[in-house]
């Protein structure tokens, strides 16, 4: 009987485990189980994305509002249209904003920042920025250097 009880522990134990693990991968990957209903969503288009990922955070002023949806090539405009989506209570971003594809460090991950502009209208659902800055690319910049070295 107390083989059986051990036996019923360990089990009991791995599973914990296993859900533990669970919970941490989606959490770490940023994947959300909230409905969109708290989001709304807006649209950017940018010359280069420079590795910008879907699940890419949107921030403003460093805090954390939103997330890239996805990433598609724009054959009308020949440039990257990027599909975000902000939480419904960040309401005032006004319509003369700028959206920026940045760095997280050095070398780190990249990510939307959004400065806010002046503007008394806001952008809405399904609006769009209409000023961007791309991604700066390190090897770009580094083929500049060399270029101006030699």
């Amino acid at each position: 009987m107390q083989m059986r009880t051990i036996e019923i522990v360990v089990g009991a134990f791995m599973l914990a485990g296993m859900v533990s693990l669970g919970i941490l991968a989606t959490r770490v990957s940023g994947y959300s189980l909230d409905s969109e209903s708290n989001y709304y969503v807006v649209y950017a288009n940018f010359e280069n994305v420079g590795g910008l990922a879907p699940r890419a955070k949107v921030s403003v002023a460093g805090v954390e509002v939103g997330q890239v949806v996805s990433i598609n090539y724009d054959k009308d405009r020949y440039d990257a249209r990027i599909k975000m989506i902000i939480n419904a209570d960040v309401d005032n971003i006004s319509t003369d904003s700028t959206a920026s594809i940045l760095t997280e460090g050095l070398l780190g991950g990249k990510y939307i920042g959004i400065s806010i502009g002046a503007e008394d209208e806001y952008l809405i659902d399904e609006g769009e920025f209409s000023d961007t800055q791309s991604a700066i690319v390190l090897e770009e910049l580094i083929g500049q250097f060399l270029l101006d070295k030699f």
